[in-house]
């Protein structure tokens, strides 16, 4: 017979290792990153970056599931570090556009070690790797779809 109290027993929830997995893939980021003096926050803000070169900053927090109070500090802690500028569009002052900067590109050919040195952190073989990829951003999907 199912105890009542079974559903709120930590082995029966999955919010709790997807919270200790992300926890621990974070941490060991941190000496990679700490090289770089970024952020594990600010390392997915520039990864977007690189690859965009420029976009609002709506869209730069959908990209990254980031509210604005989240992503402003980041930004403007970014901006001090002269990787990115922030600006209001010219076409919609309502706008606030990110650009990355000269010194920002640069950055990207010194965190290209970064993913490679991650990749031994985390020993799944490839199939496994690619599965939990799916499942993660179908959660995601999910749960953006019902906000």
């Amino acid at each position: 017979m199912e105890d009542k109290y079974d559903c709120l027993k930590l082995e029966n929830q999955l919010c709790f290792p997807l919270y200790a997995c992300s926890k621990e893939i974070i941490r060991r980021y941190k000496p990679f990153l700490d090289e770089l003096d970024l952020t594990y926050t600010q390392y997915l803000a520039m990864m977007v970056m690189w690859d965009r070169g420029e976009m609002n900053v709506k869209h730069l927090g959908e990209c990254l599931y980031l509210d604005s109070g989240t992503l402003t500090p980041v930004l403007k802690k970014l901006e001090s570090k002269g990787y990115v500028i922030r600006s209001r569009s010219r076409e919609d002052e309502r706008n606030l556009i990110v650009r990355i900067t000269d010194k920002g590109r640069r950055l990207r050919e010194e965190a290209l070690r970064v993913p490679e040195a991650m990749s031994s952190c985390v020993s799944l073989d490839p199939g496994d790797a690619e599965l939990l990829y799916r499942l993660l951003y179908k959660v995601l999907d999910a749960m953006a779809e019902t906000v």
